[in-house]
């Protein structure tokens, strides 16, 4: 081994050939599964990122809105990074670019100066500020900072600039999501509220959902009712724009206006009741109309749900559009389901996303036999352990609460399942499996348009039985012998 000098580097210790086999066979035993499920201090690949990232997709769904990072410029271009790999368009944010100093005298004078510098040279209609790892750990107070940053002009006194603490240490993306989308309404709704006045909109939060396709599909949903609406935080025109040559800072994003008088709306539904609980437990003291959470409409039960809460709340009939799509979708399964009826399947991600992938892999008679949450809760596990224990095809299925990938490799090679539903990161267990990987939910790294292939919805059921079972025919006709490669499948 040599370094770029040409230097011989002696290795602090030799690693046999053989050794590297005996470890590799090692941690595909049962003994070394054991021995990782026992480790608490140490955690490998987690499902899950970090709060500003959500934060930073929260204010990306509003109009004129600039993501401001309080922090290192090393964090900035992570959650930037992260979500252009993802959607494969530019996620534009600044940042108060803090160093040694600033962790050591406080950060004041560089969130200043980068407030100043932001509104002069990308003139946003508002700036959402959330927080990093180094300015939580030396506790900035960064509500004062604001106070003195109108007082001495270097933030507009009529600019919005909600603000949210979004330590990267505790929590996941979707804290990071809740709590900037809380910070944004409060902000915006400030003195709007009328009594007796309704807008007779629908406000919609769909929390943490990084797929452009869910929030198109949502949108043609409420305009086959009929439903005027408020998306709160609508990204799909800020990650899925149009390539016209022009390029454009701001494209999209939920007016801010329409979102200021959300307050005063005729009823506010949320399908995100994990990834917005604190925004949505505020929005039920302070707005007008009545408040639903729901799981979201993932499969055809709760597609069915979703629908008839619509019906209900506005008063409308369900379109006959949209129950002509659910017997196309119903169709579609009974069609497939040999393909996928009785097939163990693992499952990570997100909790509001974990039920969806569930509900429909049950209603297709697979078996989910992994269920695992980097970041869930008790509530969630209860959640889960009910659907499963509802259907007879999750009598096999275990839920694995606040586990990692590295966890799910050790089930994976003890306990083996024919395939895996997850995003990019578990592609290695996946392959060390030797199962194929079905890349829903975020971030997806390898693939293109997954972003903009809606799973809600009727749409969502038939798109996730297409995928999933062409690819079972897929691993058939690759692996058969000549004389069983059939013409059908």
């Amino acid at each position: 081994m040599a370094n770029n000098l040409g230097l011989t580097v002696k290795p602090v210790c030799e690693i046999t050939r053989e050794d590297e086999e005996r470890v590799r066979a090692w941690i595909d035993t049962p003994e070394y599964r054991e021995k990782n499920f026992a480790r608490q201090a140490l955690v490998v690949n987690p499902a899950h990122a970090c709060q500003p990232l959500g934060a930073e997709l929260c204010a990306h769904g509003f109009e004129g809105t600039l993501p401001f990072v309080h922090g290192s410029q090393g964090c900035a271009s992570y959650y930037r990074s992260t979500l252009n790999r993802h959607f494969r368009e530019p996620a534009p944010a600044v940042c108060s670019a803090m160093t040694e100093d600033g962790a050591v005298f406080g950060g004041q004078n560089n969130l200043h100066e980068g407030l100043e510098n932001a509104c002069a040279l990308y003139a946003p209609k508002m700036i959402a500020i959330f927080t990093s790892c180094m300015s939580e750990i030396i506790g900035d107070d960064v509500s004062s900072f604001l106070k003195n940053a109108r007082a001495k002009g270097h933030l507009p006194k009529d600019l919005p600039a909600p603000y949210a603490n979004t330590p990267s240490f505790s929590g996941s993306h979707v804290h990071g999501y809740d709590a900037m989308l809380g910070a944004i309404l409060e902000t915006l709704t400030e003195g709007r509220a009328v009594e007796g006045r309704c807008t007779g909109k629908l406000n919609f939060i769909a929390g943490f959902d990084a797929n452009t396709g869910n929030y198109r599909e949502y949108k043609r949903i409420f305009e086959a009712f009929g439903i005027p609406y408020t998306f709160l935080a609508d990204i799909s025109e800020t990650f899925d724009s149009p390539l016209d040559g022009t390029y454009r800072l701001y494209p999209g994003g939920t007016p801010l206006e329409e979102a200021a008088d959300s307050i005063n709306g005729k009823a506010t539904l949320s399908v995100a009741p994990y990834a917005t609980t604190k925004t949505f437990g505020w929005v039920k003291e302070n707005y007008s109309g009545k408040h639903v959470s729901m799981p979201m409409p993932m499969g055809i039960a709760k597609t069915d749900a979703f629908l008839l809460k619509l019906s209900e709340l506005f008063e409308k009939p369900v379109p006959d559009a949209l129950a002509a799509e659910r017997g196309r979708a119903v169709d579609a399964m009974t069609d497939a389901h040999q393909y996928v009826h009785g097939k163990r399947f693992a499952v990570y991600g997100d909790s509001d996303y974990l039920l969806g992938y569930v509900s429909f892999l049950l209603e297709m008679g697979a078996r989910p036999v992994h269920v695992l949450c980097s970041k869930g809760s008790k509530k969630l596990e209860k959640e889960l352990h009910s659907l499963l224990d509802a259907s007879p095809y999750g009598k096999d299925g275990k839920v694995y609460m606040n586990k990692d990938l590295w966890h799910l490799r050790s089930l994976l090679v003890t306990e083996p399942v024919d395939a895996l539903i997850g995003d990019t990161h578990g592609k290695f267990a996946a392959r060390d499996a030797k199962i194929p990987l079905f890349r829903f939910g975020f971030p997806i790294f390898d693939r293109v348009n997954r972003h903009r292939y809606p799973l809600v919805g009727y749409q969502g059921v038939v798109n996730m039985v297409t995928e999933i079972c062409n690819k079972f025919i897929d691993l058939q006709d690759d692996g058969c012998e000549d004389r069983f490669f059939e013409m059908m499948r």
